[in-house]
């Protein structure tokens, strides 16, 4: 199980698969490297690197303060230094996303391209409030089956989705005990994430305004309650050069592997430079 240690002592998990473009994969707010499980077997001649990041999956937990996304973000580049990686090009989901925007403001010179799943400046309170909901609570179900029915109820915003992709959502969303399911992540993060605020600044349109100049690629579904049309429009006006694309039948969040969001993330793949990233 290939692991690095962080500057301030971590131990944490990570995935290196395949060759070619390096591209990593930062995942959801509770979620781990399983996030990019979907969309993995459709991008060729792409080196797909994935981290848990501190407190989620396999990684070791943490002080609950340190869970912050300028945090995670030095964590994302202490992996780049741990695999001799100058630059990559990040795939960011919710999270994930506002990470990369970061990097973009502070690291711009280790970025070749970001891609947001689902993610912009400025977060719906609709999808703030679904997230107060979860966070940090041990789930009501005994079992992973109970689980994958009921997660498939409740996600009216989502159509055209098997029950087996449901069943393996609930899989990597919880973990089955003797006693019911519990949580892949340190609870902490509800107190972590809820008491300093869902987002790292009051005002991120400068983050995502750092982006500028670097290939960028953004998918909304269609149904998010987390990334609004307003500001899904607002962030093609700023940048009309910005692969742009609207998942149909998909909420918070897309799976990256319907076909809209696999053409939109080839594209944006094509325009990466393609120079050497070793350092």
């Amino acid at each position: 199980m290939p692991r690095f240690t962080t500057s301030d002592g971590l131990s944490l998990h990570y995935l290196d698969e395949g060759a070619g473009l390096p591209l990593l994969c930062l995942a959801g707010l509770t979620r781990d490297v399983h996030d990019f499980d979907h969309v993995a077997p459709h991008l060729d001649g792409v080196r797909l690197i994935r981290m848990d990041y501190r407190g989620r999956g396999q990684s070791d937990w943490a002080p609950h303060e340190t869970y912050q996304i300028p945090v995670e973000g030095r964590d994302a580049l202490e992996l780049l230094d741990h695999l001799g990686l100058q630059r990559a090009a990040i795939l960011g989901t919710s999270r994930g996303g506002l990470i990369a925007m970061v990097l973009a403001a502070t690291a711009k010179d280790r970025l070749t391209g970001v891609a947001l799943n689902d993610i912009g400046p400025e977060i719906a309170p609709a999808g703030l409030k679904v997230i107060e909901g979860y966070l940090g609570r041990t789930p009501p179900w005994k079992t992973l089956e109970e689980a994958a029915e009921k997660r498939a109820a409740a996600m009216t915003a989502f159509a055209n989705v098997p029950p087996e992709r449901w069943r393996q959502e609930a899989a990597t969303l919880y973990r089955q005990g003797p006693d019911g399911l519990s949580l892949p992540y340190d609870p902490a993060l509800r107190e972590a994430v809820l008491g300093g605020g869902a987002q790292p600044a009051p005002d991120l349109w400068p983050l995502f305004d750092a982006l500028a100049g670097l290939p960028l690629c953004a998918l909304r579904g269609a149904n998010s309650d987390l990334l609004a049309p307003e500001t899904f429009a607002e962030m093609q006006r700023r940048r009309p050069d910005m692969i742009a694309a609207e998942i149909p039948d998909r909420g918070h969040i897309p799976f990256l592997d319907e076909a809209e969001s696999l053409q939109a993330l080839r594209r944006w793949l094509q325009m990466l430079p393609r120079e050497a990233t070793a350092a």
